[in-house]
């Protein structure tokens, strides 16, 4: 790996945030009456994106909303201009990242699919609220204007279609809602709920929504690891892995991803229970072995839609081995522009010959040189693999990501040496059983509460 590539300035990256940064501040104090300092910053955006075809709309929208006379268009125009820049973050992120690791680049995004048209007054409904909150600021949010989002996400959920503008409108109203009234709070998650409000914004759009494009993956499947996102209702593990197709093709890297509902009292090793009933992939992670796939759903993006109905389990795939024979070939899937963004960038690696710097809670690998931060708050509570293994490792299987103006890495799996011998930890080693006996006393106090919950649960639904 070239990792003086990944600690070398990107140029043109700090004026975009820049623009960008701007532009979330101008939303802290509302746009109803800009102030002279927010239409520097609305001035600031449109010049980001004079080169680009959204410059006289940009323009015009900056000019009309530093005037307090913004139509929701203008916002619109504001959201997609704040959208094009963090795409082009991505972009320029994402090229440093595949020179890095010499990957092959990803081809151009397919075509979406065609979709259901949706009533379009439900996303009208969804722009005005959001439009509202754009005016108000986030300082000038109180649950009245919060509440107008309950009415929007009840019907947005009418339609199959729209629930991943649902979902996002109702956690982004529930986030706004335990923060009311804005005059009080002294912290505001600028960036985050700048994200949250243009996201919404573009997905108003009729047609942004549509699925991608779907085609069939018939081959073996190589698991690398399991990242875990973990939230007080809910839980996701999602795979990665390398494909590779059964007519020879070139392998390419996928992903594969589980959900569930939980209550807030399931947590560590006690989300694989919830999650290993809809998804076999997870037993083979476990047990380290591949699997056959045969007409797999996978997007244009490289996420395969799971069915386990077209999987079997496999022979043994040892990921370190995966990883330092079949990673290097693999191709990234492309992104669709809706979804670029500095946060999505996740790319496994191999990490080897590395020095450890362990200082307490930071620990960071010295790559040929160069300091490469680990980010060990990601590692999962769920498995084996902690900060101190990471530290004590000498390879690493990790994704890599950029947070706060760097890069990072955050480990998947570990080797180190135990008695002269090479031992893997992973972090989803417990994702489908396990005899460890850290495990197994997890497992058993996970089963104890899930128990009690379900047993709860069936007295409630009995009355």
């Amino acid at each position: 790996m070239r990792a003086d590539l990944l600690t070398d300035a990107v140029e043109g990256l700090d004026e975009a945030l820049a623009a960008v940064d701007g532009f979330d501040q101008v939303l802290v104090g509302g746009l109803l009456r800009p102030q002279p300092a927010q239409a520097v910053a609305l001035a600031g955006l449109a010049d980001a994106v004079a080169g680009s075809p959204l410059a006289g709309r940009v323009a015009e929208a900056a000019e009309k909303t530093a005037a307090g006379a913004a139509d929701e268009g203008h916002l619109m125009a504001l959201a997609a201009a704040r959208t094009a820049l963090l795409g082009s973050v991505h972009d320029a992120l994402v090229a440093r990242v595949e020179d890095a690791v010499g990957r092959p680049r990803a081809e151009e995004p397919a075509a979406a699919a065609s979709g259901v048209e949706h009533p379009v007054n439900l996303l009208v409904a969804a722009r005005g609220w959001l439009c509202d909150l754009a005016r108000a600021g986030w300082q000038g949010i109180d649950h009245e204007l919060v509440g107008g989002a309950a009415p929007v996400v009840t019907a947005l959920l009418s339609e199959p279609g729209l629930r991943r503008l649902a979902a996002l409108l109702d956690g982004f109203a529930a986030e706004l809602a335990a923060s009311c009234p804005g005059a009080t709070l002294e912290r505001i998650p600028v960036r985050r709920w700048a994200d949250l409000w243009s996201r919404a914004m573009l997905l108003t759009l009729p047609g942004a929504d549509r699925a991608a494009a779907v085609a069939e993956a018939t081959g073996r499947l190589l698991p690398l690891g399991v990242d875990v996102h973990e939230h007080a209702t809910a839980v996701q593990a999602q795979v990665h892995a390398v494909f590779e197709p059964a007519d020879g093709g070139t392998p390419r890297l996928v992903r594969a991803g589980v959900s569930a509902p939980k209550p807030d009292t399931v947590v560590g090793a006690g989300l694989w229970q919830l999650l290993r009933p809809h998804m076999s992939l997870l037993a083979a992670v476990s047990e380290g072995r591949a699997m056959e796939l045969d007409a797999m759903p996978v997007t244009a993006e490289g996420d395969l839609i799971w069915d386990d109905a077209r999987a079997a389990l496999g022979e043994s795939a040892e990921p370190f081995t995966t990883a330092r024979v079949a990673l290097p070939t693999a191709a990234a899937a492309p992104v669709t522009p809706v979804d670029r963004h500095p946060t999505r960038i996740a790319v496994p690696v191999l990490l080897e010959g590395y020095a450890v710097e362990d200082e307490g809670e930071r620990v960071a690998f010295r790559v040929a040189g160069e300091r490469l931060a680990v980010d060990a708050g990601r590692v999962p509570a769920a498995g084996p693999l902690t900060a101190e293994t990471v530290a004590s490792s000498a390879a690493c299987i990790g994704l890599l990501r950029w947070d706060a103006g760097e890069f990072l890495v955050q480990p998947l799996a570990v080797e180190r040496t135990v008695r002269k011998k090479a031992v893997a930890v992973h972090a989803g080693a417990w994702a489908g059983g396990t005899a460890d006996k850290a495990g197994v006393r997890a497992e058993k106090a996970a089963t104890d509460a899930v128990t009690v919950l379900r047993e709860r649960a069936g007295r409630l639904l009995r009355k």
